[in-house]
């Protein structure tokens, strides 16, 4: 015979309405009779879903985490970053990528809403995504923005100055390097990070007098794949240049992967920088040089700024911007960096 929440009720010695606040999750029911109701209709043989039951309002100590793709090594830092800083503070992190793909994104954001996660850190935004932040926002779940954000978008940001960086490795294969033949790659367009550090090249440039024609100017997949590919259309056309600017490592590293299958030198015949700082020496024969942002760093900033809004802190969105610096490799034409301890050079 079916158990009813009439029979729980009665069981328990409390009216129906108390039991079926608590199958329904509703709140109003104080933790001790939750456990009590719960404990009765697991022993009656009622059939419960394995988080029914569970006060809808009550924290579930989990979050959110969206990137992009967790191939690409910034991301796999800032997951592990997020990871160590969610498990610090209590919590967890539900992680998910999306390959640029918005399709995903609102599925994902849908699937952690009804998981019940207690707050979002999203990577992954571009400009017509606004709808899912609303959706969050519905749905009472707080929201921080890293690396990408929505213009004008009234939620935390966490991230790095892209058009600072962008000019600061553009500087530094012109003024260091005296290089003037140039082309730039950076991620796809509708990411506001990838967006900015195009225009960061396109700016510091012109100020530099240099010229840079659209045919020079590339969007890629954030992976080795899209810089593979922008490299076979550049020999494709016979017009490799004597610089490749990347706005990301994971492109640079398809970049110089690409130009030596076709027989170039890194840096000898073309050289290569990055941003992001995420990838290791690419080989004993060219270290790759990169502006460098504190990724592990920022994931903690997002993932406690996240755990304050979930607590109720109040207050206008907050905007924490990290600093970032050039780091030397070969890829450029700089000298190998002498490691740590070694003796100077006689």
């Amino acid at each position: 015979m079916r158990v009813s929440a009439a029979d729980i009720a009665r069981a328990v010695g409390v009216s129906a309405a108390t039991v079926s606040y608590v199958l329904n999750g509703r709140p109003g029911v104080s933790t001790d009779m939750r456990a009590h109701v719960l404990k009765a209709a697991r022993e009656m043989g009622y059939p419960l879903e394995p988080d029914q039951g569970q006060d809808v309002n009550a924290r579930t100590r989990v979050v959110g985490l969206i990137v992009t793709d967790i191939g690409n090594a910034f991301y796999t830092e800032v997951s592990a970053g997020a990871i160590d800083a969610a498990r610090a503070n209590g919590y967890e992190v539900f992680l998910a990528h999306t390959q640029e793909s918005s399709e995903t994104l609102a599925h994902v954001v849908e699937t952690m809403i009804a998981r019940r996660v207690d707050g979002i850190i999203l990577t992954v935004l571009h400009p017509d995504d606004g709808d899912v932040v609303r959706r969050l926002r519905g749905a009472g779940t707080p929201v921080i923005q890293f690396s990408r954000r929505i213009p004008d978008l009234r939620a935390d940001f966490v991230g790095v100055d892209d058009l600072a960086m962008a000019d600061a490795i553009l500087r530094h294969i012109v003024e260091v390097h005296g290089h003037t033949d140039l082309a730039v790659v950076t991620g796809p367009r509708n990411s506001t990070a990838s967006s900015a550090r195009a225009a960061g090249f396109v700016a510091t440039a012109k100020a530099l007098g240099i010229d840079l024609p659209s045919h020079r100017r590339f969007s890629a997949y954030l992976a080795d794949e899209g810089g593979n590919k922008v490299v076979n259309r550049m020999i494709e056309d016979d017009d490799v240049p004597r610089a490749i600017v990347c706005g990301s490592d994971a492109i640079a590293s398809g970049v110089i992967g690409a130009l030596r299958w076709h027989g170039y030198r890194v840096p000898e015949d073309v050289a290569v920088t990055g941003v992001d700082g995420v990838y290791p020496p690419l080989s004993m024969l060219a270290e790759l040089t990169t502006v460098s942002q504190p990724r592990r760093e920022m994931a903690w900033v997002a993932v406690e700024q996240l755990i304050r809004r979930i607590e109720g802190a109040g207050g206008p969105a907050k905007e924490f911007i990290s600093p970032h610096h050039i780091r030397r490799g070969t890829s450029c034409g700089c000298a190998r960096p002498m490691p740590e301890g070694s003796p100077p050079s006689p």
